[in-house]
């Protein structure tokens, strides 16, 4: 069997941590910022961990199984 290869959009958009989670950034941060509150444009910089419905798919495109 050949090598698994990563998929690169996913390795783009999500980052494993040490313990194995699978984090993301979160959506609706490009634009039309200017009715969003300051306090809902901060909380987008922080970022979340992928749900577990995604996880196995996630984990597949990443190359971690």
């Amino acid at each position: 069997m050949p090598k698994m290869k990563t998929h690169r959009g996913s390795a783009k958009r999500f980052r494993v941590t040490g313990t194995g989670k699978i984090m993301r950034s979160k959506a609706y941060r490009s634009h039309i910022l200017e009715k969003k509150s300051q306090k809902r444009k901060r909380n987008f910089r922080h970022e979340t961990q992928v749900a577990t419905a995604d996880y196995k798919v996630i984990a597949r495109n990443l190359g971690l199984r």
